[in-house]
This record gives C-alpha cells, sequence and structure tokens, in this order.
C-alpha cells in the first residue's frame, strides 16, 4: 500500500468530535471514490456528514443501510491496523 492510501485510510477512519474531522474524512471519501473502492452514495452521506464534526458516517450508513461493502472495508481495515 502506498503512503497516500495508506494515509486517507487513517484519516477516513479518524473518529467523530475533532474539529473540522468531518471534513478531512469527506477529503478522503472523495479519494476512495475517485479511486473506485467507494460507492457515489456513500461518497454522498460523507459529504452530509462533513460539517457535522461530531457525526459518525458509519452510524449514518447503518441507520440508512447504505454501503454495506464500505462497511465491510472499514472493519477490514481496522482489524488489521488495529
Amino acid at each position: 500500500m502506498d503512503e497516500e492510501t495508506r494515509r486517507n485510510w487513517e484519516i477516513i477512519t479518524m473518529p467523530p468530535g475533532a474539529e473540522w474531522s468531518g471534513r478531512a474524512r469527506y477529503a478522503a471519501a472523495m479519494y476512495f471514490c475517485q479511486r473506485g473502492q467507494m460507492a457515489p452514495e456513500v461518497l454522498e452521506i460523507y459529504r452530509i456528514c462533513s460539517r457535522l464534526d461530531a457525526e459518525d458516517p458509519v452510524s449514518v450508513l447503518r441507520r440508512w443501510q447504505v454501503g454495506a461493502e464500505w462497511i465491510e472495508r472499514l472493519e477490514a481495515w481496522r482489524g488489521r491496523s488495529g
């Protein structure tokens, strides 16, 4: 895995709450979407949550039953890096 991809994984898995974290997660989500690794409807959830630093986009994805494949990827990444 290249450094840019690794860094975007770190950003997109930032916990909610930190100032500007929503915008940072959205930027990382755009990276993954542009690479074809995230569906556009998942990116839209990250966009909606981008101004809500305390909102966890993964919780929203689960609540709206969107992005199951993306959630699996996130969990696999967290399992590898945690």
